[in-house]
């Protein structure tokens, strides 16, 4: 049995359950007194930690604990510090002054390699520590889990978004010809595909996705944009912010990256694929439109959590803990889907080493060879996740000739 206290940070960018897989790792690792004397918690994640800012978790009244399973953000507070190795015994120094044994981060791919390489580290240095990763993104990018949690909320937010926007655009369109709605996701598809479960009808909104796994092709999506509009009268479409042209240039010409050499493509400022793509469409078309960028909303919007969402994240949290004491340490929780309908899943795990090499862009099988646009299976896909949205009511009169 190995005693000692455990410590939890989060990274990147927030989710609306994220706080619930803190929750989660909490209150089971309260549990787990025989093994784990106090539960710590690093402000910033692990620059924070390194600073001691180090909160007593153990402490908080649980009426607060329980409580964060349904606050959304980052309750921690968060970073984007990619931990150098001169870094590594600074980090050492720290767990030890701290007695800490078990060691949790809820993130990404980034993340996950942080505390692979922590855990290494200690391990190669003789000091024993249990690191347990917990998943959270809301690309949906991360290799090895069937999901995220905080994709299934983010998503849903998406499809809402898109099929409320659709619809004023719908309404407007003699005024506004059309509407351009961007998401997040660097180099993966995820989440600008999840707006198809918006819709119902051929003339719903999207009518065209781009997705950061295929090419931008100018004179395709004129072409696509053109045939839309000549349907409908207006045009909806949904662009992820990584989407690139063949060369691998964004087309929101953002040339800025982060401290992990990924390219920034809101966070900056500048120009965003949307502005892009709206400036392209007045030049060609001379059309009025508008477009939507929410950035963080999709990241922290409480009041469109799906429940099945942020159980799964309290459980990954929950699944974490149980795994570090009973021996297991250097992975990541994942959750494998076991049916679409009913929808049912269980947790799993993976070496944390392949998780942080790794990515999970979207499948050629759920990307429309011939449109810009997904496929079924596709669908098949999402809709357990994000669950049945608002059918909103429209006119089916006839329209009445003048007498």
């Amino acid at each position: 049995m190995l005693k000692g206290n455990a410590i939890l940070g989060q990274s990147g960018g927030p989710t609306s359950v994220i706080n619930a897989s803190l929750c989660g790792i909490i209150q089971e690792a309260l549990k787990q007194s025989g093994c784990i004397e106090n539960v710590l918690g690093m402000q910033f994640g692990i620059d924070g930690f390194m600073k001691n800012e180090v909160l007593n978790l153990g402490g908080e009244r649980p009426e607060i604990i329980e409580r964060l399973k349904t606050t959304p953000s980052s309750a921690l507070g968060s970073c984007r510090h990619k931990l150098q190795d001169s870094e590594l015994p600074r980090v050492l120094e720290q767990l030890k002054k701290y007695n800490i044994r078990y060691y949790f981060l809820i993130g990404g791919n980034d993340t996950m390699d942080t505390i692979h390489r922590v855990e290494t580290y200690c391990r190669e240095q003789g000091y024993e520590l249990r690191g347990v990763g917990v998943p959270k993104t809301v690309d949906n990018d991360l290799f090895a889990t069937d999901h995220t949690p905080g994709f299934a909320s983010a998503a849903r937010f998406v499809a809402m978004s898109v099929k409320q926007a659709g619809m004023l655009a719908r309404d407007m369109k003699w005024v506004d010809q059309f509407v351009i709605f961007q998401t997040v996701g660097r180099s993966a598809g995820w989440l600008p595909a999840a707006a198809a479960c918006a819709k119902k009808n051929a003339d719903d909104a999207p009518h065209l996705i781009l997705l950061p796994e295929r090419p931008f092709v100018e004179a395709q999506f004129l072409a696509e944009v053109q045939t839309a509009y000549e349907k409908f009268g207006w045009v909806s479409i949904v662009c992820g912010e990584g989407v690139c042209d063949a060369d691998g240039n964004p087309v929101s010409a953002s040339e800025t990256k982060d401290k992990f050499g990924n390219q920034e493509f809101g966070a900056m400022g500048g120009v965003c694929a949307a502005m892009t793509l709206h400036r392209m469409l007045h030049l060609k078309f001379g059309w009025r439109g508008e477009f939507q960028v929410c950035e963080s909303l999709q990241m922290c919007a409480a009041d469109r959590v799906v429940p099945q969402d942020m159980e799964e994240a309290y459980l990954c949290g929950q699944e974490a803990v149980r795994l570090a004491v009973n021996g297991t340490s250097g992975v990541m929780v994942t959750i494998c889907r076991d049916s679409n309908f009913p929808y049912r899943c269980s947790l799993g795990t993976a070496p944390l080493a392949e998780v942080a090499n790794g990515e999970k862009p979207m499948p050629d099988e759920f990307i429309c060879s011939d449109r810009l646009f997904v496929t079924e299976a596709c669908l098949e896909y999402l809709r357990p996740l994000i669950g049945d949205l608002p059918d909103y009511v429209r006119f089916d009169a006839v329209k009445k000739d003048t007498p």
